[in-house]
């Protein structure tokens, strides 16, 4: 499946996909703003990683997909849902590349993918979660429609130190409503 929008088409991951999914997510500062990106991401990394999401996509447990640009087909980030033991709920994630960054596209993939999950997939409830020093992320979800619910202290390690996260959520009501208006 795919899912286009204005600028972007979000598509299935491929092998083909992994020489610039390491060279993007291998940036420090991407993985830095993420709770499991490596650094360095080693070589074979990012084609296991595929393998595993494409046998958790078959298993029902998620939806990941790449982020391209439909002018040209550039691979840019990713995108997934990865949905909650009873399939009511799922928790967003997504990374977008250096290079892409501040261009409005992670705001648009986070749109396509809550309607996705809202309306296609028929989940109740949408969450996502960022660092409190990644501000830029939490800008990306309130655009694309979603809540501030929380905060979370020291609740995530990453590189040796705790990490404060930012709570969002989006419901269908919610999501359907902000369309509409």
């Amino acid at each position: 499946m795919t899912i286009e929008t204005e600028r972007l088409i979000l598509r299935p991951l491929e092998l083909s996909d992994a020489p610039d999914l390491q060279r993007l997510a291998g940036d420090r500062d991407v993985a830095s703003t993420t709770r499991y990106i490596p650094h360095p991401y080693e070589d074979g990394v990012a084609e296991a990683w595929i393998i595993a999401c494409q046998k958790k996509i078959v298993a029902g447990e998620s939806v990941h997909f790449a982020i391209t640009i439909r002018s040209d087909g550039s691979f840019l980030g990713l995108i997934a849902l990865h949905l909650d033991d009873n399939r009511k709920a799922a928790e967003l994630s997504y990374w977008v590349g250096k290079p892409f960054w501040n261009q409005g596209y992670a705001t648009e993939a986070v749109k396509a993918i809550l309607r996705h999950g809202l309306e296609d997939l028929g989940l109740d409830r949408v969450y996502a979660a960022h660092f409190v020093r990644n501000p830029a992320s939490g800008r990306v979800m309130l655009k694309a429609g979603m809540l501030h619910e929380g905060f979370l202290p020291a609740h995530t390690e990453k590189w040796g130190k705790f990490e404060d996260l930012v709570l969002y959520r989006a419901s269908k009501d919610q999501v359907l409503s902000d369309d509409a208006g």
